[in-house]
């Protein structure tokens, strides 16, 4: 009985203290630390299986099979040959070895299977993302690698690169950097997609007659002509129309007023009503008005009033006179309120002019203060400033103000332009 259990250990003893099964233990060990490693939950992003946070190549996976199916052999091998003992105990035949099963066979084979069946999916996934696989050149230039866009800026030069919008307004004479510093602006125009917003709107101010030089100047000032309903657009262009405004004329105004298309039908017609009740101007004369200033349409009505009063009460003029002086130079009507009175101060007070020829010639309300200052005072010097018409060497208000300095000079001071430079410097 005893001899028998001894033969019947044998095959454990050898198995225990062979050389073979050390390394094959070994195998075993990498087996169950690479069942714990592959055992981390993975990640997915966009679809793909991400192990450990870094992907795996293929290379390294045929390498792990190899060895796992190389120790299985090993083991198996090993276990169906007969055992020899070498303190000269008998060779015991094929048929006397008792099948011993180790049990670390199983545990790797159902290890390397559960795990095969576990990481097939993920590594074949991983592997097509590897950033260490190596690829061809023709590959690499077919790689195609998003434009980095700027999270946040202060200045919509950064994004001129990757926005098509920004580039081609900047083609179209756009100058970006007035836009930037008004309040969201430039994300507006960041958001808007070219040929869907901006086009059609451009496509629109060409067929109603506005030149292809203008755009640049009409989206500066007016961003927001390009959120505007196009429906919206051509029904006051409409509108206008049927005011009797001819197409030449719309262009011109929506030209030099870039917001008076932003405007509803509604405001337009209220605009247009005011300024002929106020005035007491026929149709005919205010679309005059409107025609040479469009912007009295875009903007506040509270400076025209303003102004009107301070032409009526503080200056004196009667409702005809403002009648003509308004007629004449449109601009009184939106001129800075203290630049008025202080011209007027010094041509009735200083020049001596009355109401009456200020109104008959209403362009020195116009002019520039200094400009008319320094001309007057070298006509006093001289003993001309003389502007009585009923008097001989009469000047014309008119003519003071608008004529070049040399024209001046040489005409109505009948002096050189080398003796007024050197009266300016007096003053």
């Amino acid at each position: 009985m005893a001899s028998s259990c001894t033969q019947l250990c044998l095959p454990c003893r050898h198995f225990l203290c062979s050389k073979t099964v050390a390394s094959t233990w070994q195998y075993c060990t990498q087996v169950r630390h690479c069942i714990a490693v592959t055992r981390v939950p993975t990640k997915i992003r966009n679809g793909s299986f991400i192990i450990n946070g870094n992907p795996i190549i293929s290379q390294a996976k045929q390498r792990w099979k190899q060895q796992m199916f190389c120790y299985s052999d090993l083991a198996a091998n090993h276990l169906a040959t007969p055992v020899k003992e070498d303190n000269g105990v008998e060779e015991m035949s094929t048929a006397e070895v008792v099948p011993y099963k180790s049990p670390l066979l199983p545990i790797a084979r159902d290890a390397l299977l559960a795990t095969e069946s576990q990481m097939s999916f993920d590594l074949d996934a991983a592997a097509e993302f590897s950033a260490l696989e190596v690829i061809s050149d023709e590959e690499a230039v077919n790689i195609s690698v998003p434009s980095a866009i700027p999270p946040a800026s202060t200045s919509l030069r950064d994004y001129v690169d990757q926005s098509e919008t920004l580039s081609k307004l900047v083609q179209l004479g756009v100058n970006l950097w007035k836009l930037e510093q008004r309040p969201n602006v430039g994300s507006m125009l960041l958001r808007l997609n070219f040929n869907t917003d901006v086009a059609p709107r451009l496509l629109f101010l060409k067929e109603i007659g506005v030149e292809d030089s203008r755009f640049g100047y009409i989206i500066t000032h007016n961003p927001f002509i390009l959120t505007e309903n196009l429906e919206q657009l051509q029904s006051r262009v409409n509108y206008l129309k049927s005011k009797k405004f001819s197409s030449e004329t719309v262009a011109s105004m929506v030209s030099r007023a870039p917001y008076l298309l932003n405007f509803s039908v509604k405001r337009l017609d209220n605009r247009l009503g005011f300024y002929q009740q106020q005035l007491n101007l026929s149709a005919s004369r205010t679309r005059n008005i409107v025609v040479r200033l469009p912007r009295l349409l875009c903007g506040s009505l509270e400076p025209v009033k303003e102004n009107l009063k301070v032409c009526e009460i503080e200056l004196g003029f009667k409702e005809n006179e403002i009648q003509h002086i308004v007629i004449a130079v449109p601009k009184v009507l939106t001129a800075n309120k203290r630049k008025l009175t202080q011209i007027f101060d010094f041509v009735h007070n200083i020049m001596k002019v009355p109401h009456n020829l200020i109104a008959k010639f209403p362009q020195v309300l116009n002019s520039k203060y200094l400009r008319l200052r320094e001309r007057h005072l070298f006509l006093e010097y001289l003993g001309k400033a003389q502007y009585d018409p009923t008097l001989p060497n009469y000047i014309s208000l008119d003519r003071l103000v608008s004529l070049p300095d040399e024209t001046f000079c040489t005409e109505l001071a009948l002096a050189t332009l080398e003796d007024f430079c050197l009266f300016q410097k007096t003053l």
